[in-house]
């Protein structure tokens, strides 16, 4: 079994097992998770480690971008993929926004089906506003 997902089962198996803790309360709002909720923390992704920096791929096994970040909409559902494309040692590099709705992760790897390179070249770059990066 992965390390991560043993992980992953111990916190439930931990939370499932625990007594009934409420969440931190600072005035009227709550911080952190409360019980319940920990084990869909333990079952979701984590961005940082299995997201961010990963290649796409298109359905042709052909390398087309890397993930370089996430954006997530002011209503807080995650939006879309920044990827990365063309260039080399950042000269020539074109950033696209792309819906997260429209990858699938297959065998492993992050696909986009119908992207090439040079799709992604005619895209609009995408550009960090005032609060972005």
């Amino acid at each position: 079994m992965h390390t991560s997902r043993l992980s992953s089962w111990a916190l439930i198996l931990y939370a499932a097992s625990a007594p009934a803790i409420r969440a931190q309360v600072a005035g009227s709002t709550t911080l952190g998770v409360s019980i319940s909720q920990i084990s869909e923390v333990a079952l979701g992704w984590s961005a940082r480690r299995q997201i961010l920096g990963r290649a796409v791929f298109n359905e042709k096994n052909e390398k087309i971008g890397t993930v370089d970040d996430l954006i997530i909409a002011p209503d807080k559902a995650l939006s879309y993929a920044i990827i990365g494309a063309g260039g080399f040692v950042g000269l020539g590099r074109h950033d696209v926004a792309i819906p997260v709705n429209q990858f699938e992760e297959r065998n492993g790897k992050l696909v986009l089906n119908g992207a090439t390179r040079d799709a992604i070249k005619a895209l609009p770059p995408f550009e960090y506003g005032q609060g972005g990066r």
